[in-house]
């Protein structure tokens, strides 16, 4: 549950820590939760996003394994064309006990990764952001090149990073 003035995620699965499912779970995002999640990211269309996880107490934490399917369409960065993509990725997510704030905790590269909760988790939320971090912001589709090529922009392996010092003369 939010807390007050925050809204609720847009494809939000709680798991009680203390209850924690014995087989895979296996999660989907409903119609209205996908065109939320496509709002949130700046996609085009979200077609499918759904999740199979099984989850392992180590410890006080828990350990979420499973594999993240989606179908989406985001714009070409260049073109604005629509791009269809699939996506399928494994997901391991450690959810670790929120600690205390007069609790002093340093953080290693490693400990990053790790979402902290109370006595529930948001296995919804993990995936959609894990879904987040595999759109690449960048991706181009097959007419790219031409169309940089229309407007003068030379690619990547043309210009490069002393593509503009060829030019010079000395």
């Amino acid at each position: 549950m939010p807390a007050p003035g925050e809204t609720a995620p847009e494809f939000s699965r709680m798991v009680d820590a203390g209850k924690l499912p014995g087989a895979p779970l296996a999660i989907a995002a409903d119609q209205g939760e996908r065109e939320a999640l496509t709002k949130r990211f700046g996609l085009v269309a979200i077609d499918r996003l759904e999740a199979k996880v099984e989850f392992e107490p180590d410890g006080a934490d828990v350990i979420a394994r499973g594999r993240m399917q989606a179908d989406i369409v985001q714009s070409c960065a260049v073109t604005e064309d629509d791009l269809p993509i699939t996506i399928d990725e494994e997901l391991l997510i450690r959810f670790v006990p929120e600690s205390t704030p007069d609790e002093e905790v340093e953080l290693e590269a490693v400990d990053c990764d790790e979402v902290p909760f109370s006595d529930r988790f948001d296995i919804g939320e993990a995936v959609a952001e894990s879904l987040s971090l595999t759109i690449d912001p960048y991706a181009t589709g097959p007419g790219a090149d031409e169309a940089r090529a229309k407007v003068g922009l030379l690619d990547e392996n043309k210009a490069g990073p002393f593509g503009a010092l060829k030019n010079l003369k000395l």
